[in-house]
């Protein structure tokens, strides 16, 4: 019988330990992937794929001009039921990090609604910039193929091209070169209205106007809630939105010195419809992501396996890679879209939850 153990032990050694063996297609996404059939998606199949598709069908508008995507977007005009449409033209890959593993975090984000003027005064003194008139933005594609994905931006001091203004020292000076879109009544709000990327402001004659992301100073974002939570103005407990404004409700002579932590500043412009992600369409609540390009190319249908941050039922949905974001980095990283109001701010604002993602990618592309 020992004989016998010992001639086992290595079968179970090379059987139940094997490492999996992950595939690559660098042109779509540099995260390794595990290539899975639909029915190994838990809950894939009780979601309302017609309104999925939908989704996608919006967001092809703009994705269709993507090689990756021209064709299945063509098909995707002709399709009849949703179901049938993604599973017979896409391929469904987890996405495994660096790590090898296949759990990542999931935030959400949703569109503020901010109280404003056209006119500065006293309770109305926090503008909502343009672009800056004298800032340069320097594309090195054209020397360096490699550098096409980024862009340097700045502003000229004689020759020489400089890092342009953080936050504090454009909140702090008047400067001809800043044109406001309007004035709103809480720098807080304003900071959020930054992390988001775009917003709707009601003026005070009731008029609401949209505004969305234009630009960025080029500065690095830094997390002001993981500065608070260094300093002890927070616990993990309530490191929340909904924490940090509590804070600075009680604390305001720290708000400028935190906020001013993060040098990264938005800039913006008047749109003409609500929260638009870097795709170039409307968000649609509850069905967009924004993600990292890296790995998740926009226009690209996600399923994502996560939990509601407060009631902690499952959510289990069929999205849209749409938007991109600051602090979204990473092979398993994504941000999702509740929408517009107070009921979506709070759900945005209290979520960080573990989520898997499985990209599907469209099977034309795969073929040798």
């Amino acid at each position: 019988m020992k004989y016998l153990i010992i001639f086992l032990v290595p079968i179970f050694l090379f059987t139940g330990c094997a490492i999996k063996e992950y595939e690559k297609y660098d042109n779509i996404s540099k995260a390794s992937l595990e290539k899975v059939n639909f029915y190994d998606i838990e809950n894939f199949y009780n979601d309302d794929f017609d309104f999925a598709l939908k989704t996608f069908q919006k967001a092809c508008k703009k994705s269709k001009r993507f090689s990756l995507f021209e064709d299945v977007c063509e098909e995707s005009l002709k399709a009849k039921n949703g179901r049938d449409f993604f599973i017979s033209n896409f391929q469904p890959y987890k996405l495994i990090d660096k790590n090898g593993k296949d759990e990542g975090i999931i935030t959400g984000y949703y569109e503020p609604l901010l109280n404003g003027s056209l006119t500065k005064d006293e309770k109305y003194k926090y503008p909502i910039y343009k672009t800056p008139k004298d800032m340069v933005m320097v594309d090195l594609s054209s020397i360096y193929p490699e550098l096409r994905k980024y862009r340097l931006r700045g502003k000229l001091e004689g020759n020489k091209v400089v890092p342009y203004d953080s936050r504090a020292v454009l909140d702090k000076k008047d400067n001809q070169n800043l044109e406001p879109i309007c004035y709103v009544d809480d720098k807080f709000e304003l900071f959020l209205l930054h992390i988001q990327g775009s917003g709707k402001v009601k003026l005070t004659n009731g008029d609401i106007i949209n505004v969305g992301y234009a630009n960025q100073n080029g500065r690095r974002y830094t997390s002001v809630g993981k500065y608070m939570l260094k300093k002890g103005y927070l616990k993990p407990n309530n490191a929340s939105i909904q924490g940090m404004k509590a804070f600075f409700d009680k604390n305001p002579d720290k708000v400028d010195d935190i906020l001013n932590h993060n040098e990264s500043y938005v800039f913006f412009r008047k749109a003409n419809q609500g929260a638009t992600g870097a795709l170039g369409v409307e968000l649609t609540a509850k069905r967009n992501l924004a993600v990292d390009r890296n790995y998740i190319p926009l226009g690209m249908p996600v399923f994502l396996s996560t939990s509601n941050p407060i009631t902690k039922e499952q959510i289990n949905k069929l999205m849209v890679a749409a938007d991109t974001g600051g602090a979204i980095k990473g092979e398993i990283r994504a941000d999702f879209f509740w929408g517009y109001g107070d009921k979506a701010f709070k759900y945005a604002g209290k979520m960080k939850e573990k989520g898997t993602l499985y990209i599907l990618i469209p099977k034309d592309q795969l073929m040798d």
